[in-house]
């Protein structure tokens, strides 16, 4: 071979090269570039949400920038969000820490042109593009009956998420009115600061000192809650296994791997599974859409949920979120057995 064919052929395939860097780059200038808010990085259910993220980001073709921590602090949010829109970004997607504070980042959104869509926790006004999220209610509802068939009498406790978020107060009231079709069962209640498990094991502390005959527990978050939870009940002796005499019925709510492997040991009976991938493929699809000039209405949907006006401006696709128990914890379908 000639050292001017040779020439030619390394010239071309250069020219190839750059030919091919220059399209792949064009194609992710051409991506929707999506801020998003991660709420905690402290909790499993959220880290496992963070990967999903991810991995439905290279999948529906979007560019995920460099994602924000607020660790459960409204103004680091606010202003973390405010940065993702001034850097660039074609949409939001974060979960609001306060529902009613939520209103600052909306209009921050509105005011540049960009949507945002709440992932989890909606906010109390609009405009949203949609939230995308469970029905909280039906949580507590179904801790509650798990709880009312497994428990004959006496005093059970709910550990309550924050009463700023709309998550914590309607998981409270759906407990706490389910509870009514239980009259033998005497509710307690052990309130927290920003889902703060020091103040989840605090309060479950003093609780079983004035309370030992404590019949059941209903955790507003495992992820947050169960090894502060845990770890109480143990210290004090208390951690008995599901079928042993003075076992404490514990119902959780999350969907974590942590809460699965404490049902099958007996730790805990159920947890209800919030669907931490389902958030992420959708909170994408749907920003994505939203960023394309797409609207949305109440109705059924094409993955099997519905989507409800819960307030003026705020649609809301309540996704399904199924009881786990000890009969059906291995269910490969759940998200929690996929990690």
């Amino acid at each position: 071979m000639s050292k001017s064919s040779t020439g030619l052929k390394f010239a071309i395939g250069a020219a190839m090269v750059s030919v091919l860097a220059l399209a792949g780059a064009a194609r992710a200038a051409d991506m929707p570039k999506i801020g998003v808010d991660l709420t905690t990085l402290t909790s499993p259910f959220w880290t496992s949400y963070a990967k999903y993220l991810d991995e439905e980001a290279a999948a529906q073709g979007v560019e995920l920038l460099a994602p924000i921590n607020s660790e459960f602090d409204t103004a680091k949010q606010i202003t973390g969000i405010q940065n993702l829109i001034n850097i660039g970004a074609n949409g939001i997607i974060f979960s609001p820490f306060e529902s009613a504070a939520a209103g600052t980042i909306l209009k921050a959104g509105e005011k540049a042109g960009v949507p945002v869509v709440a992932v989890d926790v909606a906010p109390s006004t609009g405009p949203v593009a949609v939230v995308v999220r469970a029905d909280n209610l039906a949580y507590g509802r179904k801790a509650c009956e798990y709880i009312g068939e497994h428990v004959k009498e006496g005093p059970v406790v709910q550990i309550m998420g924050d009463q700023a978020s709309i998550n914590g107060r309607d998981r409270g009231v759906g407990f706490r009115e389910c509870l009514k079709q239980f009259p033998n069962l005497t509710l307690l209640e052990i309130p927290t600061k920003a889902w703060s498990g020091e103040d989840a094991a605090a309060g479950l502390d003093a609780l079983l000192n004035s309370t030992p005959d404590l019949k059941a527990i209903y955790m507003h978050a495992g992820g947050v809650f169960l090894a502060p939870t845990l770890q109480t009940l143990k210290r004090k002796g208390m951690l008995k296994m599901a079928g042993e005499d003075g076992h404490i019925v514990i119902v959780s709510n999350d969907g974590i791997p942590q809460e699965f492997d404490a049902i099958r040991k007996g730790e805990i009976d159920a947890t209800v599974s919030q669907p931490a991938d389902l958030y992420a493929k959708y909170g994408i699809q749907y920003v994505k859409e939203a960023i394309e000039g797409k609207t949305f209405a109440p109705g059924p949907t094409d993955h099997d949920s519905t989507i409800v006006e819960v307030a003026p401006g705020v649609l809301e696709d309540q996704l399904a979120a199924p009881l786990v128990t000890k009969d059906n914890v291995d269910d490969k379908a759940f998200w929690g057995n996929q990690l």
